[in-house]
């Protein structure tokens, strides 16, 4: 990919490098050259980015010419709205007030240059920042008033660093141009961006390192340039063409934040916010299964004013589930009505309902992997050893902690199992799901619909391989295609 730093003035530029090519904003903008030029990156260092000034236009013409550009248009207008700045204040407010901790002024200045500060001590807080707006040299300023909070935050133009700061400047520059993120080439093959999200970490992955190896492979091999991110990189989503989420779901987590941003900039996902808002709650899902005549486990949503009669309906052992419970997660098995009072009685300090749920035990539980309304996958999933759920994240050792499974091909799968898993998801709308059902008295049960649901390799690819993949990624292109 050819890289260019566009500045108003190139002779006053130290920055040396064969990789990249510096130009002035006038070039870029009127020479035929850079308008017909395919792949680019282009790295706005103008002095001026306001409405309709040359930085302006670079960003907005680099965008209409399909290059990538730093800072884009939406980076400058978010500069400029106070209602992201006010969320940037809120969402890190803890880390502002750690780094500014032990200042004894009422005032504050943070220059940022390139992610980065002069002073090392500083070095968290000016990176969050460049991750939020991506602009170059940014200056934050703060005031004290019981706290630590933002007045303002600009860009700023090389004119207004001060002469002390200028070598460090370069200093970062120089490092932050020399990123293996910038320093790779795209083949041209590539014909759109896919992000992956992981979080390291992550207690229940959705899907293993192999899986996801497979994943980047399989992608390229389709046309897409493929890139792990994490949840520190929501900046960069608008970026890419498609978003694939392989971090556990919640409302309340990075996850949902990706799917929403994605949905709002139309970058083609799996999967959408509103299947996270419904999969992630228990009670949305044990009502639109009734409502749609899906057979389930005996299931009531538990308050405050029927909890004394719930468990006559269902009997002991009872299933008592957090709305948001995920992986197993805050899924609970009551044995008798002290432990039915005291499991209840924590859950109902968190939410006002809870799902009550009838036992039933099997031997497995099938999940029935869907895209977009098709199967295309067929697992076993046995119990934990010595446990009643599949997974058993209490057991001693980590090999214990699920159960085996096994993957069979769609067609040797009961197809009153399949017909369900397919209603089931269909109530969920267009996306990825997992759904689970247990076979009671010959009669399949759904437990529960699943967004994000497993993939891993050796488990939900052992019967179809890479085809489980090429799926999913299929799915993508045809967001991306069907736009």
């Amino acid at each position: 990919m050819n890289k260019y730093i566009v500045v108003n003035n190139p002779e006053n530029w130290k920055i040396k490098s064969e990789q990249i090519k510096i130009i002035s904003s006038r070039e870029y903008l009127t020479n035929p050259e850079y308008s017909q030029l395919k792949k680019a990156r282009v790295f706005n260092l103008c002095k001026d980015y306001s409405y309709q000034s040359k930085g302006y236009y670079v960003s907005l013409l680099a965008e209409a010419r399909g290059h990538l550009a730093i800072p884009t248009v939406k980076n400058l207008v978010d500069l400029g709205e106070p209602k992201l700045v006010k969320i940037v204040s809120e969402d890190f407010d803890d880390l502002i007030q750690k780094s500014l901790k032990n200042i004894k002024s009422q005032e504050f200045t943070l220059s940022i240059y390139f992610g980065q500060n002069v002073a090392a001590k500083y070095k968290e807080l000016s990176s969050m920042f460049f991750r939020h707006f991506q602009i170059p040299f940014l200056r934050v300023r703060f005031n004290y008033n019981n706290r630590w909070n933002i007045k303002n935050i600009k860009a700023i133009s090389v004119a207004e660093i001060p002469n002390e700061h200028i070598d460090s400047m370069y200093y970062f520059a120089e490092q932050y141009f020399a990123k293996k993120r910038y320093d790779t080439p795209r083949p041209n093959a590539f014909e759109y961006d896919l992000a992956i999200l992981v979080k390291e970490g992550d207690p229940a992955p959705p899907s293993n390192a192999k899986a996801l190896k497979k994943f980047t492979e399989l992608a390229e091999k389709m046309g897409f340039y493929t890139e792990i991110v994490g949840p520190k990189d929501l900046s960069r989503l608008s970026a890419f063409d498609a978003l694939f989420i392989r971090q556990s779901t919640e409302v309340n987590n990075e996850a949902y934040a990706f799917a929403r941003k994605a949905q709002q900039e139309d970058i083609a996902i799996i999967d959408y916010p509103d299947a996270i808002l419904k999969c992630c709650n228990k009670v949305f899902m044990a009502e639109a299964l009734e409502n749609a005549g899906i057979p389930t486990p005996k299931t009531f949503i538990v308050h405050k004013d029927n909890k004394d009669s719930i468990f006559k309906k269902t009997g002991f052992p009872v299933v008592l589930k957090s709305p948001d419970s995920t992986f197993s997660f805050g899924v609970k098995k009551a044995n008798n009505e002290e432990e039915y009072r005291e499991m209840l009685g924590a859950m109902l300090k968190k939410s006002e309902l809870v799902i009550a749920q009838e036992f039933s035990p099997s031997e497995y539980d099938w999940r029935i992997g869907i895209i977009d309304g098709k199967p295309f996958y067929a697992c076993r999933y046995y119990m934990a050893k010595g446990h009643w759920q599949i997974y058993n994240w209490d057991a001693k050792n980590k090999d214990d902690q699920d159960g085996n499974a096994d993957c069979l091909p769609i067609e040797k799968v009961p197809k009153q199992i399949v017909r369900i898993a397919v209603r089931a998801a269909k109530l969920m709308g267009k996306g990825l799901y997992g759904i689970d059902i247990k076979v009671v008295k010959s009669k399949p049960l759904v437990i529960e619909i699943n967004d994000n649901p497993n993939i891993d390799a050796g488990v939900e690819d052992a019967f179809y391989g890479d085809t489980v993949y090429l799926e999913v990624l299929t799915a993508l292109k045809n967001r991306i295609e069907n736009k």
